[in-house]
Order: structure tokens, then C-alpha cells, then sequence
């Protein structure tokens, strides 16, 4: 019998992890533009739910609550124009996904095992035709280990950092360097380090490092690696 599941993994995949900072989102957005392919942003999942979370007073450590929190919160992504719009019963809440609090919350409960089980399935559920670009730090190895083309897209700490503080002032946010340097390698050590998903390479993974490369550098080499795929 030809099942919805089987029909699913019959859709093109493309998988872009790796760190924060290293410019991943940009990257799958503007190449799920170009292809006219779905865009997933499995980080803002997490944020979501660390949002709403910390709305509602519920602790890091709270693994009931977060569960059921993640497995019934209704959620969309879609794009406006050069952006992709996060909505929340159905009200835009994107800004509040960007703040550093709600990215340090959500990366101290992607490793909680109730969470994580709850979003898995949600997010392959963004598998539709004509394909998915996906992008996260465990897309290629846990969600979609059967992507057609895997991509780890990494830079330098200080690369990093830089672009998160010019990213932040742009918003008129006062911010400071140094800060965001220590937090974005005390992110990096806790995310390769967590037992659940480790921020990793996948096996057959492409490499990428784009600390010398401009946003067009990186969509061009990752064309020229589908070609060849």
C-alpha cells in the first residue's frame, strides 16, 4: 500500500546545520527562494516554545510541561517578502523569537527529551512537495537523515559574534561584543556536548566554512553541489 509516509520520502530534501551565527538562516531561506522550495526553521520551533514558555513562568527543568507545551502549540511559517513570519495563534511574533533570552532559553530545553520528541514529527511534517530546505543542527542527522544534499555550515567564534552585534544594532538593541562572543561559545560547547542530537556533522555531510565567504559565496558553492548531486 502507498502510504502518506512513503509518498513523503519521495520529497527532496536539503539540509543546512550547524552553529549559531554562521549565517545558516539566511542561507536556506534565500536558497529555498530560488528553488520555490518549503523553508524550515527548526530553531524557531524551539524559540517558540521557549517564548511561550517563559510567558506562562514554566521552568527549564519543568519536562511535563514543556512536552504537552510543544506537542499543542499551533504555529506557522511562512514568507513576507524577503523574511519569513512566525505566527502563534495566529498573531506575528516574530521579533520576540530574536532576543538573545529567548535563544538562550531555547537552547537549554532542546534538550529536554519531552520537547524534542514532540517537535520531531512537526517538523517533518514541513516535507511537502516540490521539496524542503531545511536547516537547524540536527536536520541532517536525526530529522531528515535521507536528505538529498547535507549541508554543515560553520565560521569562526569571532565571525560569529561579529555578525549577531551588527545584526543587533541594526535593531537598535544595545548589545556588547564580548558578551555576545562568551555566550555564542558557551552555546557552541553545550550544543556539541548535549547527549540528545549533539551538534554534529552528518556523515555525508559538505562542509562549508563561511567565515571569508559573502551569502552569495555560500549559494553558489551549494548550487554547484547540487549539480553534482
Amino acid at each position: 500500500m502507498y502510504s502518506f509516509r512513503t509518498k513523503q520520502m519521495s520529497v527532496p530534501v536539503i539540509t543546512i546545520d550547524g552553529p549559531g551565527g554562521s549565517g545558516k538562516g539566511t542561507i536556506a531561506m534565500r536558497l529555498a527562494q530560488n528553488l520555490g522550495w518549503h523553508y524550515l526553521d527548526s530553531g524557531a520551533l524551539y524559540r517558540i516554545v521557549a517564548v511561550v514558555a517563559m510567558e506562562r513562568a514554566i521552568e527549564a527543568d519543568n519536562e511535563q510541561a514543556l512536552g504537552e507545551l510543544a506537542e499543542h502549540l499551533e504555529f506557522s511559517l511562512s514568507f513576507t517578502g524577503d523574511n519569513v513570519a512566525t505566527l502563534l495563534d495566529g498573531i506575528r511574533i516574530t521579533p520576540k523569537l530574536r532576543s538573545e533570552e529567548a535563544g538562550v532559553f531555547a537552547s537549554n530545553i532542546a534538550v529536554v527529551p519531552a520537547v524534542r520528541a514532540a517537535l520531531v514529527q512537526r517538523q517533518r511534517e514541513f516535507r511537502k512537495l516540490p521539496g524542503l530546505v531545511a536547516e537547524g543542527r540536527d536536520m541532517g542527522t536525526v530529522i531528515f537523515p535521507d536528505a538529498k544534499l547535507k549541508i554543515f555550515l560553520t565560521a569562526s567564534v569571532e565571525a560569529r559574534a561579529d555578525r549577531r552585534y551588527k545584526q543587533l544594532k541594526e535593531k537598535g538593541e544595545n548589545v556588547n561584543l564580548s558578551r555576545l562572543f562568551r555566550d555564542i561559545e558557551k552555546r557552541d560547547i553545550r550544543d556539541m556536548s548535549r547527549s540528545i542530537s549533539p551538534l554534529t556533522p552528518a556523515q555525508d555531510a559538505q562542509l562549508i566554512d563561511s567565515t571569508e565567504m559573502s551569502i552569495e559565496m555560500v549559494l553558489e558553492e551549494i548550487h554547484k553541489l547540487l549539480e553534482e548531486n
